[in-house]
């Protein structure tokens, strides 16, 4: 396959990726169709054949944009490119153990990170084909279950007094129920994979705090979603949560998704408090 020589438009590379998650959809939808073989990875996270056959055809769709791409899979393989300043982020299907449990509940994740901060995020649930994408334009939903994109309409965060918590299903933290109390939480909601990022993006809820280890590739497309949408994303420091980690293996510190900065600040120091 020729290499494009410079990088396409974020619109382009925006309809690219979108291509690229639609297409591993088809792949893992083909497999969940059938009896599902798992294994354990070196780190004790399961795995299945949807995982690699996914991450395979997401590569073959970006190999022509000649940018360096950090996939899961591919790391745990011991493949790990030269990123540089500019690069994508893979997980070809976030929310392994849901796709075990058959809930409906994972999603395929393609980010483009540039200077250590995702730009670009397309999350879809192969499921449902629910799709989100965050670029420079904006945020968006649709739905991609017939193959292209239908339904394509903006969403964004919303702001309220009744905080809507977002919980992992599978990751719960005895911390949580603590900071449910300090910060006056009204309600919330378990979901599984990164569609917690894009409930807070469709203003469905208000905050997504997470105490247990993720990866890059878990949070690079929703971080991309949310941040597009107008919310922000931030370790227990304040700051932003940042990409590139090589040296770490790639492992993200704990964190905070929020409605808007203010509010996720608050909650990491809260959740900093906590954790002593």
């Amino acid at each position: 396959m020729t290499v494009i020589a410079a990088a396409p438009t974020d619109t382009h590379l925006t309809t690219l990726v979108l291509d690229a998650a639609i297409a591993a959809a088809r792949v893992i939808l083909d497999v969940y169709a059938r009896p599902i073989v798992a294994v354990d990875k070196a780190d004790g996270s399961p795995v299945t054949e949807a995982d690699a056959a996914a991450e395979a055809i997401i590569l073959e769709h970006l190999k022509a944009t000649g940018i360096p791409v950090l996939g899961e899979e591919s790391v745990a393989a011991g493949i790990i490119p030269v990123l540089g300043e500019r690069y994508f982020v893979v997980d070809p299907l976030d929310g392994t153990k849901e796709f075990i449990k058959r809930n409906g509940e994972f999603t395929v994740n393609i980010a483009l990170v540039e200077h250590g901060v995702p730009v670009l995020g397309v999350v879809l649930a192969p499921v449902t084909g629910e799709t989100f994408v965050g670029d420079a334009r904006g945020a968006f939903s649709c739905n991609t279950s017939s193959g292209s994109v239908s339904n394509k309409q903006p969403i964004g965060v919303t702001s309220s007094r009744k905080l809507r918590i977002v919980a992992s299903r599978s990751h719960g933290h005895a911390a949580l129920a603590t900071l449910c109390e300090l910060l006056e939480v009204q309600s919330d909601v378990s979901v599984g994979s990164s569609l917690k990022f894009c409930l807070l993006a469709r203003g469905d809820a208000e905050l997504y705090p997470r105490f247990t280890p993720t990866c890059e590739w878990d949070t690079a497309a929703g971080q991309a979603v949310l941040e597009a949408a107008g919310g922000a994303v931030v370790t227990l420091d304040g700051e932003r949560l940042r990409y590139g980690k090589g040296e770490l293996a790639f492992l993200n510190p704990y964190f905070v998704a929020a409605a808007n900065l203010n509010l996720a600040r608050r909650a990491a120091a809260e959740m900093t408090k906590i954790l002593g």
